[in-house]
């Protein structure tokens, strides 16, 4: 079925209620009871501190939760003089889905800015309302991305796959591409929603990494604004990332194809402008279960050692069967091989017009395999020290970006 809107009647009748506004802050949610009034209070507040001036829309996009989200921020009463919304989205299950409800409503209330944080945070503050919309408010961005002082196991995603490959292809240094909460123009709204993407992974958990690619390959002013730790409802890579990590994934390679004709021209990276906050601070630790992580890679190393022989190099292929031996305190994956293996696996997606989705979900265990790896090489660090390790390994894609563009086309060619 495909959606012509996200938002359900009712949304709209509420929008055309309110008629105008100068901000919309959207927070996509799905079962976020216990969260979503501090998120709620956290940017009511924030707004009512640094943009008083402004006609404020607060918007709840709900994924239709079986919990008590809906009511939890209907019942959260916010400063009087500003609007809230809370709906349901129509479309398919995902934060895509919500963040379209929310250029819809960014659109139709003809906002100048917008802003979306995640539903699931505990460390927001009303400073981030300031943080994020400030560039687009006061300085002429049109797409501000978070930094955040995070655990160095969280965002396992985003450190060993999406500021890599992001950085790499099309040369800016955004930290947190996927990071959750963003700013940007209400024209940039607007330029999203009419894209032909909401059936695709885009709508659920694509839609960021979608997002911060627009952005950059049409030119839009981008920099990125520092909000301190973030503390949310943190998953363990070994427990609950695997849709998360697919969906991705498959979203990334489908830009790379969308946009060869920019990145294949893009040489280095540089820094975009950083706002915000001026230091990073020391976050707290999460758990993760290493053992898994391990076990895991060693489990899919068995299962589709006879593929990954087929796709990958002989030179990445015997790193990855020497890991497959290591035990769970020395275990090891390369950088460069596992550079190597992403740049082999975007190659082959693009050879492939078949079974693009299960390529991905074969590569998942060795994303795991390198997670396990990072976990192993900065047990000892601090969180700033293992950022320097993540920083060393963006080095290490940049300069092997000619493999990237000699085995993409070779594949296609052979294909």
């Amino acid at each position: 079925m495909k959606y012509q809107t996200g938002l359900r009647s009712y949304t709209a009748k509420r929008i055309e209620e309110i008629e105008r506004a100068d901000i919309l802050v959207g927070i996509p949610c799905y079962n976020s009871e216990a969260t979503i009034a501090r998120v709620i209070q956290s940017v009511s507040h924030g707004l009512a501190k640094h943009f008083k001036d402004r006609r404020s829309v607060i918007m709840v996009a709900d994924g239709g939760s079986t919990d008590d989200t809906r009511e939890a921020a209907k019942e959260f009463e916010i400063k009087p003089w500003q609007e809230k919304i809370v709906s349901i989205y129509r479309g398919p299950a995902g934060k895509g889905s919500a963040f379209r409800s929310i250029f819809e409503a960014a659109a139709r209330l003809s906002v100048s800015a917008c802003m979306v944080v995640d539903s699931d945070l505990r460390s927001i503050t009303g400073d981030w309302v300031k943080h994020l919309l400030d560039p687009v408010v006061s300085d002429n961005y049109d797409y501000v991305c978070p930094v955040y002082s995070r655990y160095k196991y969280d965002g396992t995603i985003t450190n060993n796959i999406v500021y890599n490959l992001t950085r790499a292809l099309y040369g800016l240094r955004i930290r947190q591409p996927i990071g959750g909460d963003f700013a940007f123009t209400g024209a940039l709204a607007a330029h999203y929603m009419d894209q032909d993407v909401w059936e695709t992974d885009v709508a659920r958990f694509g839609i960021d990494v979608w997002m911060t690619t627009h952005a950059i390959i049409n030119n839009f002013r981008v920099c990125q604004s520092n909000l301190g730790v973030k503390v949310h409802d943190a998953k363990d890579p070994a427990e609950a990332l695997g849709p998360m990590f697919r969906q991705v994934m498959h979203t990334l390679f489908v830009l790379m194809e969308q946009n060869e004709a920019v990145w294949k021209n893009v040489k280095g990276s540089v820094s975009v402008p950083t706002f915000g906050l001026k230091k990073l601070l020391e976050p707290e630790p999460i758990p993760v279960d290493q053992g898994r992580l391990v076990a895991e890679y060693k489990a899919g190393f068995r299962q589709f050692s006879g593929v990954y022989k087929d796709i990958f190099c002989p030179a990445c292929f015997t790193a990855l069967k020497k890991s497959a031996s290591m035990a769970e305190t020395t275990f090891r994956l390369p950088v460069e091989t596992w550079v190597m293996v992403l740049y082999e696996t975007a190659a082959t997606f693009h050879a492939w017009t078949y079974n693009r989705t299960q390529l991905v979900n074969l590569v998942t265990p060795l994303y795991l395999g390198r997670v396990a790896s990072f976990i192993n090489e900065t047990e000892k660090m601090s969180s700033a020290e293992a950022e320097q390790v993540v920083e060393a390994q963006a080095e290490v894609f940049e300069a092997h970006k000619d493999y990237l563009i000699d085995i993409w086309d070779k594949r296609k060619k052979a294909a």
